[in-house]
């Protein structure tokens, strides 16, 4: 079984609470980026972090199937045209935008934060190439400040490529996502959209929390975590003393980076990122 498969069991299986619900939006989804791919077939826009949000025409949904209690301000006006997009409230601030999109009572304050960033019309029909002005051309009309178009640009080589990647990060950005022009809207996994970072990533399950030694004595030193395969490994960088002071809880999906693999598929130098409140992950 490959590792998206195990993904989909494991999620399904592990955390009844955590499953799809039976009516989630059939989103187009990224593929890691690989070195040698045709660059002048794909435009490219920074991956923003935060919150996949799809407005279906009447209501604003998460990736899982939940309805986003926006204010009634926030989607007003908004067409009957679907659009796809992602809710967030700006560099290195998914904690507000994941806090802020799950409230069933709408926190004013925290949605004045917020943006529907836009970068794609799933019923379009049409190649990515003619949905990208069709886009701009609906987010101009609709004129509202908090929504706005995903920047897309051309990207002639890999140099340059990873050079804007080193420029976004250093900014304060995730990394970059490249949509293949030619590709139509399809639901699922393919090369047709594909996500490039500086650190790969990957979400693990909380088994136990293990004691710290030395300056961490008396609080949680490092969490024993559980991949989707049923790999396990200890997880002990990348903690706030807050963290270390009130851990993920047991059971809970934490997300942290790592550089590569070892020969038994366990991460390299994995560090904890977060809390993932959503499984599947609700990012793109």
């Amino acid at each position: 079984m490959d590792r998206r498969a195990c993904l989909a069991l494991f999620a399904l299986t592990a955390l009844p609470g955590h499953a799809l619900a039976a009516d989630a939006p059939a989103l187009l989804l990224a593929l890691v980026y690989r070195a040698g791919l045709p660059l002048q077939d794909y435009w490219v826009s920074e991956k923003y972090d935060g919150v996949r949000g799809f407005w279906d025409g009447r209501s604003l949904r998460t990736r899982g199937g939940a309805t986003v209690a926006a204010p009634a301000w926030f989607t007003a006006g908004w067409p009957e045209t679907p659009m796809d997009g992602e809710l967030w409230a700006g560099r290195g601030r998914f904690g507000h935008a994941q806090s802020t999109t799950r409230q069933q009572q709408p926190d004013e304050a925290a949605w004045r934060q917020m943006r529907f960033m836009v970068f794609d019309l799933p019923t379009h029909g049409g190649p990515f190439d003619e949905r990208l002005p069709a886009l701009r051309a609906l987010v101009e009309r609709l004129g509202q400040p908090w929504v706005q178009a995903v920047p897309q640009q051309r990207v002639a080589t890999e140099a340059a490529l990873q050079a804007l990647l080193r420029r976004t990060v250093r900014a304060g950005g995730e990394g970059l996502m490249l949509h293949r022009g030619a590709s139509l809207y399809r639901a699922g996994r393919s090369d047709d959209l594909l996500k490039l970072k500086e650190h790969e990533d990957a979400e693990a399950r909380v088994l136990a929390h293990l004691p710290g030694k030395g300056r961490h004595a008396g609080r949680m030193g490092a969490l024993w975590v559980e991949m989707p395969t049923g790999q396990r490994f200890r997880l002990g960088a990348g903690f706030s003393d807050a963290d270390r002071n009130h851990p993920p809880p047991v059971g809970a999906w934490v997300t942290y980076r790592f550089r590569g693999t070892h020969d038994g598929g366990l991460p390299r130098f994995a560090s904890y990122l977060r809390v993932r409140e959503d499984w599947p992950p609700l990012d793109r």
